[in-house]
């Protein structure tokens, strides 16, 4: 199925302040996120210009938080391109399967966690640019 990047968006998560702070969760009940996690990730200690990702994913569905600081995901479904900036740590981004992404612009302490919906398989894996924009108009 072709996902264009207008599919992917952000989620506001509910949010909990009082005087010792905020809290804010996500859970597996499908009311804010349509799909189960099996497992988490997480980037940190990214050089400055340091760029992560590079590749799309045939069937995994990805949460995109920014537990600190702030970072730019690159979105490409092969006929239209986005950049969103992820800077709030109770408003992740989901980003859909068959979307090219790149992940860069890190603000200085920055933590990029991701929760995915599948374990890792490299064959979901497509980590080549010319493949994917072939692969894409396959699937349109």
């Amino acid at each position: 199925m072709h996902h264009s990047v207008d599919d992917c968006h952000f989620i506001d998560l509910p949010t909990y302040p009082d005087h010792r702070g905020k809290l804010s969760f996500v859970q597996n009940d499908r009311k804010l996120v349509d799909f189960d996690f099996a497992r988490m990730y997480f980037l940190f200690d990214v050089p400055f210009g340091g760029q992560r990702a590079g590749h799309a994913h045939r069937n995994l569905r990805q949460l995109f938080f920014a537990f600190s600081g702030a970072y730019n995901l690159v979105l490409d479904d092969g006929f239209e391109q986005r950049t969103v900036r992820i800077d709030q740590p109770n408003r992740p981004f989901v980003v859909k399967p068959n979307i090219w992404r790149v992940v860069d612009q890190f603000t200085s302490g920055a933590v990029c966690a991701v929760l995915a919906s599948e374990l890792y398989d490299d064959s979901d894996y497509i980590r080549d640019h010319n493949e994917f924009l072939s692969y894409a108009r396959e699937l349109k």
